[in-house]
Protein backbone atom coordinates (compact mmCIF):
# COMPACT_ATOMS: atom_id res chain seq x y z
CA UNK A 1 0.00 0.00 0.00
CA UNK A 2 1.19 3.47 -0.73
CA UNK A 3 0.96 6.57 1.38
CA UNK A 4 -2.61 7.72 1.82
CA UNK A 5 -4.06 4.22 1.57
CA UNK A 6 -4.38 3.25 5.21
CA UNK A 7 -7.51 3.18 7.36
CA UNK A 8 -7.18 4.91 10.71
CA UNK A 9 -9.04 5.11 14.01
CA UNK A 10 -8.63 7.83 16.64
CA UNK A 11 -9.80 6.94 20.14
CA UNK A 12 -9.80 9.61 22.84
CA UNK A 13 -9.93 8.27 26.39
CA UNK A 14 -11.40 10.90 28.66
CA UNK A 15 -14.13 10.76 31.28
CA UNK A 16 -14.78 14.52 30.93
CA UNK A 17 -14.60 14.37 27.14
CA UNK A 18 -17.09 11.50 27.01
CA UNK A 19 -19.49 13.56 29.14
CA UNK A 20 -19.09 16.56 26.83
CA UNK A 21 -17.32 18.61 29.51
CA UNK A 22 -14.04 18.97 27.59
CA UNK A 23 -13.27 19.64 23.93
CA UNK A 24 -11.09 16.97 22.31
CA UNK A 25 -8.16 19.04 21.09
CA UNK A 26 -5.78 16.06 21.11
CA UNK A 27 -8.02 14.03 18.80
CA UNK A 28 -8.20 16.95 16.39
CA UNK A 29 -4.38 17.20 16.30
CA UNK A 30 -4.10 13.47 15.54
CA UNK A 31 -6.58 13.83 12.66
CA UNK A 32 -4.50 16.64 11.17
CA UNK A 33 -1.15 14.91 11.61
CA UNK A 34 -2.15 11.55 10.07
CA UNK A 35 -4.07 12.97 7.11
CA UNK A 36 -1.22 12.04 4.73
CA UNK A 37 -1.31 8.40 5.81
CA UNK A 38 -4.90 7.70 4.95
CA UNK A 39 -8.49 8.16 6.00
CA UNK A 40 -9.66 8.47 9.59
CA UNK A 41 -12.61 6.06 9.37
CA UNK A 42 -13.40 5.84 13.05
CA UNK A 43 -13.27 8.45 15.78
CA UNK A 44 -14.73 8.32 19.25
CA UNK A 45 -14.38 9.78 22.73
CA UNK A 46 -15.03 7.22 25.45
CA UNK A 47 -14.56 7.11 29.23
CA UNK A 48 -11.39 5.80 30.85
CA UNK A 49 -12.91 2.35 31.38
CA UNK A 50 -10.70 -0.68 30.76
CA UNK A 51 -13.46 -2.96 29.48
CA UNK A 52 -14.81 -0.25 27.19
CA UNK A 53 -11.35 0.45 25.78
CA UNK A 54 -10.71 -3.25 25.19
CA UNK A 55 -14.06 -3.67 23.45
CA UNK A 56 -13.50 -0.67 21.16
CA UNK A 57 -9.95 -1.70 20.21
CA UNK A 58 -11.01 -5.28 19.46
CA UNK A 59 -13.96 -4.05 17.38
CA UNK A 60 -11.85 -1.61 15.38
CA UNK A 61 -9.18 -4.25 14.68
CA UNK A 62 -11.18 -7.46 14.29
CA UNK A 63 -14.36 -6.13 12.67
CA UNK A 64 -13.40 -2.80 11.12
CA UNK A 65 -9.89 -3.99 10.16
CA UNK A 66 -8.34 -0.57 10.68
CA UNK A 67 -4.62 -0.44 9.86
CA UNK A 68 -3.74 2.13 12.52
CA UNK A 69 -5.39 3.03 15.81
CA UNK A 70 -4.13 5.97 17.84
CA UNK A 71 -5.37 6.38 21.38
CA UNK A 72 -4.93 9.61 23.31
CA UNK A 73 -5.11 9.85 27.07
CA UNK A 74 -4.80 7.42 29.93
CA UNK A 75 -1.05 6.73 29.79
CA UNK A 76 0.01 8.17 33.16
CA UNK A 77 -0.12 7.00 36.76
CA UNK A 78 -3.60 7.89 38.00
CA UNK A 79 -6.05 5.10 38.80
CA UNK A 80 -8.10 6.09 35.70
CA UNK A 81 -5.11 5.91 33.31
CA UNK A 82 -6.01 2.56 31.78
CA UNK A 83 -4.90 2.77 28.14
CA UNK A 84 -1.75 0.63 28.58
CA UNK A 85 -3.53 -2.11 30.54
CA UNK A 86 -6.37 -2.30 28.03
CA UNK A 87 -4.01 -2.24 25.07
CA UNK A 88 -1.72 -4.91 26.53
CA UNK A 89 -4.68 -7.26 26.95
CA UNK A 90 -5.41 -7.37 23.22
CA UNK A 91 -1.97 -7.15 21.59
CA UNK A 92 -0.35 -10.04 19.74
CA UNK A 93 3.03 -8.37 20.35
CA UNK A 94 4.57 -5.04 21.31
CA UNK A 95 6.72 -2.71 19.19
CA UNK A 96 8.81 -1.33 22.05
CA UNK A 97 11.15 0.75 19.90
CA UNK A 98 8.36 3.14 18.98
CA UNK A 99 7.25 3.66 22.59
CA UNK A 100 10.88 4.03 23.67
CA UNK A 101 11.50 6.60 20.94
CA UNK A 102 8.51 8.65 22.08
CA UNK A 103 9.63 8.60 25.71
CA UNK A 104 13.24 9.36 24.78
CA UNK A 105 12.31 12.42 22.75
CA UNK A 106 9.85 13.61 25.40
CA UNK A 107 12.52 13.32 28.10
CA UNK A 108 14.41 16.09 26.31
CA UNK A 109 11.49 18.36 27.16
CA UNK A 110 10.26 17.16 30.56
CA UNK A 111 11.38 14.69 33.24
CA UNK A 112 7.73 13.65 33.56
CA UNK A 113 8.08 11.73 30.29
CA UNK A 114 9.57 8.85 32.24
CA UNK A 115 6.16 8.41 33.88
CA UNK A 116 4.51 7.53 30.57
CA UNK A 117 3.37 3.92 30.30
CA UNK A 118 2.32 4.25 26.66
CA UNK A 119 2.48 1.07 24.58
CA UNK A 120 2.79 0.47 20.87
CA UNK A 121 1.90 -2.90 19.50
CA UNK A 122 0.23 -5.06 16.91
CA UNK A 123 -3.00 -7.00 16.89
CA UNK A 124 -3.47 -8.98 13.70
CA UNK A 125 -2.51 -6.49 10.95
CA UNK A 126 -3.24 -3.35 12.96
CA UNK A 127 -0.76 -1.07 14.70
CA UNK A 128 -2.02 0.47 17.96
CA UNK A 129 -0.25 3.46 19.47
CA UNK A 130 -1.00 4.97 22.89
CA UNK A 131 -0.37 8.71 22.94
CA UNK A 132 -0.54 11.12 25.89
CA UNK A 133 -3.69 13.09 26.55
CA UNK A 134 -2.35 16.62 26.26
CA UNK A 135 -2.38 18.32 22.85
CA UNK A 136 1.30 19.24 23.23
CA UNK A 137 2.23 15.68 24.22
CA UNK A 138 0.23 14.21 21.34
CA UNK A 139 1.97 16.44 18.82
CA UNK A 140 5.47 15.82 20.20
CA UNK A 141 5.04 12.05 20.47
CA UNK A 142 3.33 11.57 17.11
CA UNK A 143 6.04 13.64 15.39
CA UNK A 144 8.59 11.08 16.61
CA UNK A 145 6.89 7.99 15.13
CA UNK A 146 5.20 9.55 12.10
CA UNK A 147 8.23 9.12 9.77
CA UNK A 148 8.19 5.33 10.35
CA UNK A 149 4.43 4.78 10.20
CA UNK A 150 4.02 4.40 6.43
CA UNK A 151 6.69 1.71 6.31
CA UNK A 152 5.40 -0.05 9.42
CA UNK A 153 1.83 -0.12 8.13
CA UNK A 154 2.89 -1.33 4.69
CA UNK A 155 4.79 -4.22 6.27
CA UNK A 156 1.83 -5.14 8.48
CA UNK A 157 -0.43 -5.12 5.42
CA UNK A 158 1.87 -7.62 3.69
CA UNK A 159 4.34 -5.55 1.67
CA UNK A 160 6.86 -8.17 0.52
CA UNK A 161 9.63 -5.78 -0.57
CA UNK A 162 13.05 -5.95 1.05
CA UNK A 163 13.80 -3.48 3.83
CA UNK A 164 17.53 -3.28 3.04
CA UNK A 165 18.72 -0.59 0.68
Amino acid sequence: MSDGAFTIGVLTLSDKGARGEREDLSGRIIHEMVAGLGEVRRYDVIPDDEEGIVARLVDWVDREKLALILTTGGTGLTPRDLAPQATARILDYEVPGMAEAMRSESLKKTPHAMLSRALVGVRRQSLIINLPGSPKGVRENLEVVLPALGHALAKLQGDPSECAR
